[in-house]
């Protein structure tokens, strides 16, 4: 108890010093924290995937889009329990600032293959009654205070003019992860509005969705597919789910990798400031370390009083770091609005931040406490700290 006060009676000796050093760390976990939670963001995609389902591209580009006449053949696989499509539209709503994703997808079947996609079932059936209508997630009825019958209007860029779907269903999601910044409307009705417009582009979707039954033939199942349509004119990639996702995370790596480099060069800045702080704290009384060397007291306990104090000051910074990293997460979350479907701090960042203020605080030690245990009781007692 006693070796504990006198740890903190020392770290409190400087309390400017202290204050400002601890003010420090406290920066630099809380910016720790927020660039690995948006790293996070970046992977919530392939972390939301399904390990029972594959998705089917166009094997040249997703540019290029699949015929409608595949569902069947497809569905005809061994080990395919259900299968459905999406399209990706790209419309803006009002600017171009207002970023989400929508999908033309089959809506007789496309929720079924996606039950962490919760709505009310009087909301769906209203949905599936109305070629018009769509289904928004709870993170755009939200950000844009989206109810039930309003009236979206959208700006269509791949699929040119003006389109407006009305709001038949809002959906939540079944865990802290799934994507909850879609919007969904009838592919019917997008192939039926283009028909007048652009023939030519019309009973063609973006990927086919495969359910499968046995994770595990996953492989078996996508060579098999993509061996059905080999030397079409619409060749096909097969890949789960989650290899389909980091395709979308690859191409933005470069951006993902200066990012970790960052938040790692944050976390080296505020470790030089700490050895700076602790190598002063040691030169300063390195003629109190040489007498109570002169008391008694051997290197191991002079080695852990400067060890206490740093450890000290680092988990300070740390925990109130981390107490504000949600807050801050959260508000950075609706700044972004839709940017980012899924941003929340997870245990793992928790878990690193801590780690990352141990590590801080046990390096910025390691020289002031090897000196004051080499340092003699004469050459000590000479210091004017």
């Amino acid at each position: 108890m006693h070796f504990l006060k006198l740890i903190l009676r020392n770290t409190l000796r400087h309390k400017l010093r202290t204050g400002l050093t601890v003010l420090g760390l406290v920066v630099a976990i809380l910016a720790f924290g927020l660039l690995q939670t948006v790293v996070d963001a970046w992977y919530a995609g392939a972390e939301g995937a399904s390990s029972t389902r594959l998705v089917t591209r166009n094997s040249i580009s997703l540019v290029f889009p699949l015929p409608i006449n595949y569902q069947e053949r497809i569905r005809s696989v061994s080990g395919v329990t259900g299968i459905s499509h999406a399209s990706w539209f790209g419309g803006v709503y009002v600017t171009e600032k207002n970023f989400f994703p929508q999908f033309a997808v089959d809506a007789r079947t496309y929720f079924d293959l996606y039950p962490e996609y919760l709505t009310l079932p009087g909301d769906m059936k209203a949905f599936r009654a109305d070629r018009k209508g769509c289904v928004i997630g709870r993170k755009i009825a939200d950000t844009y205070g989206f109810k039930l019958g309003d009236t979206i209007p959208l700006r269509g860029t791949i699929y040119p003019g003006a389109w407006s779907f009305t709001v038949r269903a809002i959906y939540d999601g079944a865990e802290a992860g799934t994507d909850t910044s879609q919007l969904f409307f009838h592919w019917d009705y997008l192939n039926e509005t283009m028909k007048k417009a652009a023939a030519r582009r019309t009973d063609w979707v973006g990927v086919y969705v495969i359910q499968i039954a046995d994770p595990d033939r996953a492989a078996e199942i996508s060579t098999e597919v993509d061996a059905m349509f080999r030397n079409s004119l619409a060749e096909t990639l097969t890949e789960t789910e989650k290899a389909f996702q980091l395709g979308f995370v690859a191409m933005t790596e470069a951006i993902v990798v200066a990012i970790r480099i960052v938040s790692f060069v944050v976390i080296f800045i505020i470790l030089a400031v700490m050895a700076n702080t602790m190598a002063m704290t040691a030169r300063e009384r390195i003629s109190e370390y040489a007498t109570l060397k002169a008391l008694g007291f051997g290197p191991r306990f002079l080695i852990g009083l400067i060890y206490g104090e740093s450890m000290v000051i680092s988990l300070a910074g740390a925990v109130i770091g981390i107490a504000l990293t949600f807050p801050v997460a959260d508000q950075f979350s609706k700044q972004m609005g839709t940017l980012f479907p899924v941003f929340g701090v997870s245990l793992d960042t928790v878990y690193m931040q801590i780690v990352a203020a141990t590590a801080v605080g046990l390096a910025a030690a390691a020289l002031p406490a090897a000196r004051v245990a080499r340092v003699s009781i004469v050459e000590g007692l000479r210091s004017i700290g």
